[in-house]
């Protein structure tokens, strides 16, 4: 008899005979002469109730099956008299595999507060919310290589070990088979020869210098995988390990990306808003009454798209005394970026020709000389959620700007080497998936989106 997972059982339109589960208990109820065990397998939102006669050879092992047990039931699927259940398993036999001592099993029938969950990551999936949150993730994670596979996009594994800084803001963790790293008294050369790679090394910070190399390749390419950033910030939108997905498009400009981007967001949403409706209603019943508002927004509206300059002008006209102030040079803040997607234009916004001075080297510098082919896509609660560019296509300017931003151009010679072999116009963005997340189930901080947080001095599981 094969295994029958819960999901496909509550979903049963007539009865099965017989029925075989396995899951973890949820609850037990104790009646004259039955038991009642609420069961999860993980499958869905939804436990399914196991009756068990005490006069049956099923209850034999019943006094050891307490909430957090693990078991197999076999018996009938039979409709449930009880409220607000469509079926229930009558039990012919239990299997008890793994019991869980009631005493010091920490998940017990209350609300635990998420500071609370995290420090016990290991066993927080078999809660309601994260039980959701990690379908709704994998759901979301599947959706995105349909996306991309459907549009023609060839997926790259970028390196997640480099030589190179993307983003030239020297956060990236080191990675060495050195015992103790030495001091920087002597030339660089020398203080990594005896180093596993003879040279400097350290995870990536992003997957787009190489995405680039293989979009003026294969055309249109993407990157799915971990990022890393040794920011020493515990602020709720921050994380040292997260995901970024991350389209390379070859013979395509700022408006490309801008397009891209907001397919990829606004089908993202629908699609997730048709495959888990169950799981997303708890997170706008219990986290964010106004979340489904929210993501039908997002899904279904058409983005405000202005240049940074004209963002800069509506904030500063505003009257509101944000925190962090506004001239033009400076970067948006969430504040910023939240005041014009959630007040002024009350729809995601994609703000576009950022100064030079706070974007990276590798985007397209425009015709004036002051602003960059750089865009941002802004959505309600999050801010920031989408960062891209064209990206600088032509040798002269490209090396100047890598030594404008005070950087070596020979540890760029691979990627200005793609200025002079072929070159072409090209552009792509990066997606924060946690960022995407936290948008799409309300939840405010980012450790509760992702498995297994790495935020500084904690490096737990």
């Amino acid at each position: 008899m094969k295994r029958t997972r819960i999901k496909a059982a509550l979903a049963s339109d007539t009865p099965v005979d017989p029925i075989r589960i396995q899951g973890w208990v949820r609850t037990r109820r104790d009646a004259k002469g039955f038991s009642f065990l609420e069961v999860n397998d993980g499958s869905c939102l939804k436990n399914i109730q196991v009756l068990i006669d005490h006069a049956d050879p099923a209850a034999a092992h019943l006094k050891e099956i307490q909430t957090g047990a693990s078991l197999e039931v076999t018996g009938a699927l039979v409709p449930s008299p009880g409220k607000g259940q469509k079926w229930e398993i009558q039990a012919r036999t239990l299997t008890l595999f793994g019991p869980a001592d009631p005493e010091s099993y920490p998940l017990q029938k209350k609300r635990h507060s998420d500071e609370f969950l995290r420090t016990i990551a290991h066993l927080r999936p078999r809660t309601n919310k994260y039980g959701a949150m990690f379908r709704i993730r994998s759901e979301c994670a599947f959706f995105v290589h349909r996306f991309f596979r459907q549009r023609g996009f060839f997926y790259l594994n970028s390196p997640i070990i480099t030589g190179s800084d993307c983003e030239g803001a020297g956060e990236l963790f080191r990675v060495t088979t050195l015992p103790v790293f030495p001091p920087r008294t002597e030339p660089e050369a020398d203080v990594f020869k005896d180093d596993f790679f003879g040279k400097e090394a350290g995870l990536t910070v992003s997957g787009q210098l190489e995405a680039e190399l293989f979009a003026c390749a294969l055309g249109n390419v993407y990157t799915f995988g971990p990022t890393f950033r040794a920011e020493n910030s515990n602020t709720p939108r921050h994380v040292a390990e997260f995901w970024m997905i991350e389209p390379e498009m070859a013979f395509a400009d700022l408006k490309d990306t801008m397009d891209l981007a907001e397919d990829l967001v606004k089908e993202m949403t629908r699609y997730m808003l048709e495959q888990c409706p169950e799981d997303l209603e708890l997170f706008a019943r219990f986290v964010d009454k106004t979340l489904m508002k929210t993501l039908e927004t997002v899904s279904g509206t058409t983005y405000e798209r202005l240049p940074y300059a004209e963002a800069i002008d509506i904030l500063q006209k505003s009257g509101k005394a944000f925190e962090f102030p506004v001239a033009f040079g400076s970067d948006l803040k969430t504040e910023h970026e939240r005041y014009l997607c959630e007040i002024h234009f009350k729809k995601p916004v994609i703000v576009y020709d950022y100064p030079k001075t706070i974007k990276a080297f590798y985007m397209r510098l425009n015709d004036d000389d002051t602003t960059v082919a750089a865009m941002d896509l802004l959505v309600p609660r999050v801010g920031e959620l989408v960062g891209g560019s064209q990206r600088e296509e032509r040798y002269d300017v490209l090396k100047r700007r890598i030594l404008e931003n005070g950087m070596d151009p020979d540890d760029y010679w691979w990627y200005l080497d793609i200025r002079r072999f072929g070159t072409v116009f090209h552009a792509g963005f990066g997606l924060g998936f946690e960022r995407y997340l936290m948008m799409l189930t309300g939840v405010t901080n980012i450790r509760d989106v992702i498995p297994f947080p790495r935020t500084p001095k904690h490096l737990e599981f």
